[in-house]
């Protein structure tokens, strides 16, 4: 597993530069958002240049691009908001497609019009899971077309806010390029450390075959998020599950300020170290 962190951590808009940063802090990979470029995160278009500066980056910095973020409300309760992100998401994967990484993550999306990652009583509703259907059925024909995959995170705010709802809309949309992006703090609030683990190891199980990338971070007692090694999440639980499944993709850790970025990559690159995993 490599160790990794959200490139927009870091401050800038040069991809060079913010890259740069990445590798100083002790992390062979990112998960890039167009932020880091000077552009929105969901840009209307990418011109030439940006991708060949990100590519230029990569290789400059020697870190990778796991995946790039492509974040938008797919069950938003304005039919044009979803329109507008489907748009934005075939500019990404037509990007995507000319740099080094074929993975765009995702957000299943909440009938909260104001926020994405808040939730909503309507998420639980026939609707939204229609409407998650026919944005996910549009997002795959992108997917297709670029040759490019989707990550899909569950997350309590979220309408697929569970291992079993991740599973259960991979097998209804039916698609290879359905992928898993795995965050353990988002799988629960408060729970003792049994429950979490509980939690965590049916996750990972129900899900090996597609997991594309693990996210890190981490939930105070009183249930809060905060950076990974500093609450009670039991990593070498996580991490141990990943390695039994056979999981070799990115560990990759964001929710944390850049001055925690040092201390982040040595608690995770620790961690793989405890559960007899070599990181290259």
């Amino acid at each position: 597993m490599k160790v990794g962190i959200f490139a927009k951590t870091f401050d800038g808009t040069n991809p060079r530069i913010v890259l740069s940063a990445v590798a100083a802090a002790g992390f062979r990979v990112a998960q890039f958002n167009m932020a880091c470029s000077g552009l929105p995160s969901m840009p209307a278009a990418i011109p030439n240049d940006v991708s060949d500066a990100i590519k230029g980056a990569t290789h400059a910095a020697g870190v990778e691009i796991a995946a790039l973020s492509g974040t938008y409300n797919m069950i938003h309760p304005d039919l044009a908001k979803r329109t507008h992100g489907h748009a934005c998401l075939e500019v990404l994967a037509a990007s995507a497609s000319a740099l080094p990484t074929k993975l765009i993550t995702l957000c299943t999306g909440t009938r909260d019009p104001d926020d994405q990652w808040r939730w909503s009583a309507d998420n639980d509703t026939r609707d939204a899971w229609r409407d998650l259907l026919l944005s996910m059925e549009t997002a795959v024909e992108i997917a297709d077309k670029y040759d490019i995959f989707l990550g899909i995170e569950p997350e309590l705010a979220n309408v697929v806010n569970s291992a079993e709802k991740a599973r259960r809309l991979i097998d209804e949309i039916g698609s290879p390029r359905l992928k898993i992006v795995l965050d353990p703090a988002n799988l629960f609030e408060a729970a003792s450390v049994d429950r979490q683990r509980y939690i965590v190891s049916t996750a990972i199980e129900l899900l090996a075959d597609r997991i594309a990338m693990g996210h890190a971070k981490d939930r105070t007692p009183t249930g809060d998020f905060t950076t990974a090694g500093n609450g009670i999440h039991d990593y070498h639980h996580y991490i141990s599950c990943l390695k039994a499944v056979a999981f070799n993709g990115p560990l990759v850790t964001h929710g944390l300020a850049a001055s925690e970025a040092p201390g982040v990559a040595a608690f995770l690159y620790r961690a793989l170290d405890e559960a007899g995993i070599e990181a290259p």
